[in-house]
């Protein structure tokens, strides 16, 4: 399957329009459900008690969420704000014992764990895993400004800000709980789609250099498609790995996965129609070293060298043989 991609000539900049209304309205529906739903947060951010529970028998249940098989149940708190957490966690174990008690019957069941995160804990994980967010944006904008240019690096944070927006909206469509695994999967997707856009960059700087006398939008191209057997094998098979997270791996890992999975789509997705598109047209307006050498846009024009092909000169007429003297 390789070979197709080992001399391909795809015009990729081409839909860069239709990309671009692609994800503006996957944003859009996304924005919607973050306004009229939101986040769903854990008891990691918020505060409260998480209590799971192991039935010995299987029972018809409708509020409980399961956790990882039909017997297995975990039951959440928020933490009310007269409460201490340690106070409040005993007090919903006590009442998550008693209503099981009454429900399926003493002894048939087994409290596997119980935990309790207050109030401060949980807005200090939020505004760090803000805060975690945000540095990776300047860290990468300095570094690929240091690297490549600051041209290269901005369209790199961009194309970095928009998987960033995308994977927090579907978190929002999906309704998964946002936890530090899941803000884990969120930063480990801003990797994953870094690298990508920066293998890609990598390689127009090389081109840039190599074919001088091609366009910005024919080099942009040509990279991508030069890359593009080693992001076929390198993200087939990571998303591979991801589904099978999602489809055989337990609860607690599921949403990484879910995360994950998308991530590596809208990663690659971002590096081929967001990074080369926005660099092309900041080149456009404030062209710098590494695009000096070519045109940003035009057609290609055949590099024909001019040689100013020297004045034609008369053929010389043959000299006069001298008279021999007569003999």
């Amino acid at each position: 399957m390789i070979r197709f991609f080992a001399n391909a000539s795809y015009d990729f900049i081409k839909w860069r329009r239709w990309a671009f209304s692609l994800t503006g309205a996957i944003m859009l529906v996304g924005l919607a459900f973050l306004v009229t739903r939101g986040l769903n947060y854990s008891i990691e951010f918020t505060g409260g008690t998480l209590v799971q529970v192991e039935l010995h028998k299987k029972v018809a249940t409708g509020d409980i969420q399961t956790f990882g098989s039909d017997t297995s149940y975990v039951i959440r708190a928020r933490l009310t704000a007269t409460t201490a957490a340690t106070q409040e966690a005993d007090a919903v174990t006590a009442a998550v014992g008693r209503a099981l008690d009454r429900s399926v019957g003493a002894g048939q069941y087994t409290i596997l764990r119980h935990e309790a995160v207050g109030p401060k804990v949980g807005h200090e994980l939020q505004a760090k895993a803000l805060m975690a967010i945000l540095l990776s944006f300047v860290v990468t904008l300095i570094y690929l400004a240091v690297r490549f240019e600051w041209r290269f690096g901005l369209a790199a944070v961009v194309a970095t800000a928009h998987d960033v927006v995308a994977t927090i909206a579907f978190i929002s469509v999906m309704h998964l709980e946002v936890s530090l695994i899941v803000v884990g999967a969120v930063l480990t997707v801003v990797g994953y789609s870094l690298n990508d856009t920066i293998i890609i960059f990598d390689r127009v700087r090389e081109n840039l250099r190599k074919y001088r006398r091609q366009n910005l939008y024919e080099i942009l191209n040509l990279s991508i498609n030069e890359t593009l057997p080693r992001s076929v094998l390198t993200h087939g098979t990571t998303i591979a790995t991801t589904l099978s997270l999602l489809l055989l791996a337990g609860e607690v890992i599921r949403p990484f996965a879910w995360v994950m999975s998308f991530g590596i789509f809208t990663g690659t997705f971002s590096s081929i129609y967001i990074a080369a598109p926005v660099l092309l047209w900041i080149e456009k307006r404030w062209p710098g070293e590494d695009a000096r050498g070519a045109r940003t846009f035009g057609s290609r024009v055949p590099a024909t060298p001019s040689v100013s092909a020297p004045p034609a000169t008369p053929p010389s007429a043959p000299s006069p043989r001298a008279p021999q003297p007569a003999r």
